[in-house]
């Protein structure tokens, strides 16, 4: 007879055993070959910024499946589970509803009273369940989460010389600069700046998101300026390094090329890492990708909701 589950909190010195359980769990290959990092944005990188929940379970002394969670930074009423991860061969026999039960009741003694399974911007490996993973979305529903929404992701295919999302800028770049705007990649020193320009413009978690790409290995981003005034800017790797984004344009300049020129110089950046296709993530502005870069929808993702019953 297996032996029972056990569910423990996870440690920091399990950081390598809970990524070689997700490269074996993750059964989309775009997911399991980032496992690295994914555990790195969500867990223990994180936990310095925000509160991470982090639980293993058990049959005997085996790792058999993981979940990380966060409070949400713009509610402490707001739960997420951001990743459950279960080995193949021991799905269909309760570790992950046991993780879920634990995670919410851990996050409910800290005050959560709603749990999305949804990402937690601006450290998150996915907007939400991606629906190929069809055991997972069966799962949410039978655990009394419901679906409030829909994202999905772009790709942009850059495994050939002559794609549209590698094409040239430098004519762009020519034309912004006889209006006065200047082109380049935002270095450290830029960040207050790109900041205090993200949160005013758009609000939400991008300077987060910014603070995660800019003179990070395998992340970058690039800016465009104008008399020293930040009026754009686009970044990538921030939450893996496949995927593109955050990107925002003043509203006043939008129309006038920006947009476009950030987002190839990114994609170059990211083909010239070895890569052969970017996920341009949670996208809003899907004529805008398309025009820019040739990209398409590829993965779609539904996000779930669940109010926690009163103690």
């Amino acid at each position: 007879m297996d032996a029972e589950i056990t569910i423990t909190e996870l440690t920091p010195d399990l950081a390598t055993a809970v990524v070689r359980l997700c490269e074996r769990a993750l059964d989309l290959p775009e997911d399991a070959t980032e496992a690295a990092p994914i555990v790195d944005v969500l867990w223990p990188r994180a936990s310095a910024d925000r509160t991470v929940v982090g639980l293993g379970a058990y049959r005997g002394a085996d790792l058999v499946g993981v979940l990380l969670g966060s409070l949400s930074p713009a509610d402490p009423g707001v739960g997420h589970v951001d990743l459950v991860a279960v080995l193949p061969e021991q799905r269909r026999q309760g570790v992950g509803r046991a993780l879920v039960a634990r995670a919410e009741a851990v996050l409910a003694e800290r005050g959560v009273t709603e749990v999305l399974l949804a990402g937690n911007p601006p450290y998150y490996a996915w907007p939400g369940i991606d629906v190929r993973y069809t055991p997972a979305v069966c799962a949410a529903l039978a655990l009394g989460y419901r679906q409030d929404r829909t994202a999905w992701n772009m790709i942009a295919d850059l495994s050939y010389d002559d794609s549209p999302a590698l094409r040239s800028t430098e004519a762009g770049e020519r034309r912004l600069a006889e209006r006065g705007i200047t082109v380049r990649r935002a270095e450290p020193a830029d960040l207050p700046a790109l900041a205090a320009f993200a949160r005013s413009t758009f609000g939400g978690t991008w300077d987060g998101e910014l603070a995660g790409s800019v003179g990070r290995a395998g992340a970058g981003c690039h800016l465009a300026e104008r008399d020293g005034q930040v009026l754009g800017f686009a970044a990538y790797g921030s939450s893996r390094p496949s995927w593109f984004g955050p990107m925002g344009t003043d509203p006043a300049a939008e129309g006038s090329g920006i947009g476009g020129v950030l987002l190839r110089r990114c994609l170059r950046d990211q083909r010239a890492a070895g890569l052969d296709r970017a996920q341009i993530g949670w996208v809003g502005p899907v004529p805008f990708y398309s025009g820019s870069a040739g990209a398409r929808i590829e993965r779609v993702f539904f996000l779930y909701r669940r109010t926690l019953p009163a103690a």
